[in-house]
């Protein structure tokens, strides 16, 4: 069962410009990779890594973002996030001076709280998540740091994990997306050293009715940390990265399921990696990510009928390797390391709305 967790709500604060967030009564909202003892907010490294401003024309009415309840306890690199039943699911992922971690916590919109719920049968970062036909899909990830990839896949049914078929190649950072039943697991990256590991352009499909994976068509470009989602029956696979972070990617390409094909898009106005993307009043917005020395706080939106791309309010904690989706008229933005690479985590919750 999802146990209930007690932790102190958001403050709803608004900022009228971006800001480092501050957070009252929840211990501790950082903490670092290898320190336990290490749970200030890095401010100045913070700082010197910050971008706000974006290339893409403003909105007219850019939206605000809000403070929502904490995450209950600091994480990053959980890669993705899903929204099931009206309530945000993240798992696995960095945190405790780990990277193997299989947290899975839950975030009720309607109380803001933070759930626990089961956890995956093993511990990895960079998972790729997706739901299929009401039940919670968990596909691959790296057992180590951001490398040394698995192919273990699991589905959530009746409160417990229950393996599938695994994956026909280890990865992680693999982009997972439904689509007419089926779940498209897309890029990623494999290699079990910093030295051998690279992006790929795979694309695979999982069949949950006879528990089989297949393939389609690949990806033009191999890439992973991307934006992948559904909008209008169409997969969108917006930026991402080519085996590094130091070399990011802007590109943007839409699948269509029936054809068996790619087409390319309006290119990102941001290159990044490790970002959130979600569908948000027929548009998608793209938040967050990092870069050389960089942490992306653009939250630049694509307007599916104009292929073109507009910015809009930018978070108040740039973050990246972070979880988002949108639910009713806010989109939640949690967790995610507010420094260049793996080494902080954070418990940072914020949402965007154009209410």
């Amino acid at each position: 069962m999802i146990s209930r967790r007690l932790f102190t709500a958001g403050l709803g604060t608004t900022l009228a410009a971006p800001a480092l967030a501050q957070h009252a009564g929840h211990d501790p909202i950082y903490s670092t990779l290898t320190d336990p003892k290490n749970t200030a907010a890095p401010l100045e490294t913070m700082r010197a890594q910050q971008v706000f401003d974006s290339p893409a024309p403003r909105a007219a009415e850019p939206g605000r973002w809000v403070t929502r309840a904490p995450l209950p306890l600091p994480r990053s690199e959980m890669a993705w996030a899903t929204a099931l039943n009206g309530r945000m699911h993240m798992i696995g992922g960095y945190g405790e001076q780990r990277v193997d971690r299989p947290y899975h916590h839950v975030y009720d919109p309607a109380s803001d709280k933070w759930l626990n719920a089961p956890q995956l049968p093993r511990g990895a970062n960079h998972v790729g998540v997706a739901v299929v036909g009401g039940k919670l899909y968990a596909i691959g990830g790296f057992v180590e740091q951001n490398r040394k990839p698995d192919n273990l896949c699991f589905v959530l049914e009746a409160e417990s994990w229950k393996p599938i078929a695994p994956l026909p190649k280890a990865c992680g950072a693999i982009a997972c997306v439904e689509s007419n039943g089926f779940l498209h697991a897309i890029g990623g990256a494999v290699g079990d050293t910093f030295e051998t590991k690279r992006s790929v352009d795979w694309h695979l499909v999982y069949d949950p009715r006879i528990d089989q994976w297949s393939t389609r068509a690949p990806l033009p470009t191999g890439r992973d940390h991307t934006g992948t989602l559904n909008a209008n029956g169409l997969i969108h696979v917006v930026g991402g990265r080519v085996d590094s972070f130091h070399t990011n990617s802007n590109l943007h390409h839409s699948y269509d399921p029936r054809e068996d094909k790619w087409r390319p898009r309006a290119p990102l106005p941001t290159a990044r990696s490790g970002h959130g993307a979600v569908l948000y009043r027929d548009r998608i917005f793209v938040m967050g990510g990092e870069g050389t020395n960089r942490v992306f706080g653009q939250n630049e939106a694509y307007d599916l009928a104009t292929d073109s791309w507009t910015a809009y309010a930018p978070m108040m904690t740039p973050r990246h390797g972070l979880g988002a989706v949108a639910i009713g008229d806010f989109i939640y933005v949690a967790g995610g390391g507010p420094v260049m690479g793996g080494s902080v985590q954070s418990a940072v919750h914020e949402a965007f709305t154009l209410g």
